[in-house]
């Protein structure tokens, strides 16, 4: 999870040379002297930076916040994304580049030096740091290996037709601008529709008032020529996804309709955790220390509506909700419900330096989770594979059986 940003945070870790930098490019602070300031004492200049005019520091602001979402791991390794498709070919070149990098103490000296010293490589790594954040992606297989067309002309096309629907279809996405980036084999095409006019209240020059704006919504397509997949992250009516999908088929892959969708038959097998003595799978490598199951949905076979949601403190009593389990089954009979949604929290540790975090998260039948695919939570997905749990593609014999 990203930590919260705040700019007096962001000046205590960050190094001094390189914030010196940033300030003497902008023609800013060259008095202060900020590299020779004690690193993490930095309130002269956070006092100088309060004095700047709003809208000079407000540019300024948003950058830093850039910055600060790729100062982890998860944004180096995006970083390095970005940089291996600039020097394909290049394996001495890219080596050297991660490298010097690596040498960095750490991930705020790599995101401020890639921010300064490269910035061809900024844009395609923030939008990739970004997608690995997002959440409930829709998968479209079944789609041929067809090479994806990424030049200008096949954007304007996808965007016209990303326009057009949503234009029709709810008034809105008057423009539409689309982004294409290369990311080891994949593809990733990055929408933005304009949204219906919004009027927020806003301090503009030190006045507070309503202020209109046009913001755009967001469409992220990820493409797999090899798998012949399609992968999409749309926060918005469920209509929308089959279109949405045709399009990329139609502008981008070039095919004349959107191929059939083969049914996903890929299954959580929840029934398994509601036994009490169900135990989780993984290795003191993944940073993973204690897990637990905080809540159960339990849906009836029997009567169609009926549902039992149980839900304990498993931060204290793990096998809380089992116990709640056993208490209603003394008076219900559980067996003719189901297990169809489960919340499980878990404590990792991702920086050796600091406590471990507590996360949480569902997992939804048939086949819904709501963990990302970035750093930590492919570490939960593979202790969910390594459980038994995390849903597996059908093997041709169980098929044909």
């Amino acid at each position: 999870m990203a930590q919260h940003f705040s700019t007096a945070n962001f000046f205590r870790r960050a190094p001094n040379a390189l914030i010196e930098r940033y300030f003497v490019e902008r023609g800013l602070f060259a008095n202060l002297n900020i590299s020779k300031m004690k690193e993490t004492k930095v309130e002269g200049l956070f006092d100088a930076w309060l004095k700047l005019p709003d809208d000079r520091r407000n540019a300024m602001e948003a950058e830093l916040c850039e910055i600060h979402g790729l100062s982890n791991a998860k944004g180096f390794q995006a970083i390095i994304d970005e940089a291996g498709w600039h020097m394909q070919g290049e394996q001495a070149g890219l080596h050297a580049f991660v490298e010097q990098l690596s040498a960095l103490p750490n991930h705020y000296h790599r995101a401020m030096t890639t921010f300064l010293d490269h910035p061809g490589y900024w844009n395609g790594a923030t939008r990739f740091s970004h997608a690995d954040g997002l959440s409930y992606w829709r998968k479209r297989k079944n789609l041929g290996h067809h090479e994806a067309a990424v030049h200008e002309e096949d954007r304007h096309k996808l965007a016209k037709a990303i326009r057009t629907y949503f234009h029709l279809t709810e008034g809105r996405g008057n423009h539409c601008l689309v982004e294409a980036f290369r990311r080891g084999e994949r593809d990733y095409f990055f929408a933005y529709p304009e949204d219906h006019s919004q009027q927020s209240v806003e301090w503009v020059n030190g006045e507070f008032n309503n202020r209109p704006h046009n913001p755009a919504f967001e469409v992220v397509y990820v493409y797999s020529q090899s798998e012949g997949s399609l992968d999409l992250n749309y926060r918005g009516p469920r209509k929308a996804i089959e279109p949405l999908q045709t399009m990329f088929t139609t502008e981008i892959l070039k095919l004349p309709e959107l191929p059939p969708d083969p049914k996903d038959e890929r299954v959580y097998d929840l029934g398994q955790l509601g036994q009490a003595d169900f135990s989780f799978t993984y290795t003191p490598e993944s940073g993973i220390r204690n897990i637990g199951i905080k809540k159960l949905q339990l849906t009836s076979r029997v009567k169609k509506g009926d549902r039992l949601t149980l839900e304990a403190d498993a931060n204290n009593n793990p096998k809380g909700v089992y116990n709640l389990m056993a208490k209603i089954g003394e008076s219900l009979d559980l067996s003719v419900y189901d297990i169809t949604q489960v919340e499980v929290t878990a404590s990792i540790i991702e920086d050796a330096n600091k406590p471990a975090k507590r996360v949480t998260f569902r997992i939804t039948h048939p086949n819904t989770c709501s963990l990302k695919y970035d750093e930590r939570d492919l570490k939960l997905r593979a202790m969910l594979e390594a459980s038994g749990l995390e849903p597996k593609e059908p093997t041709k014999e169980s098929g044909d059986a």
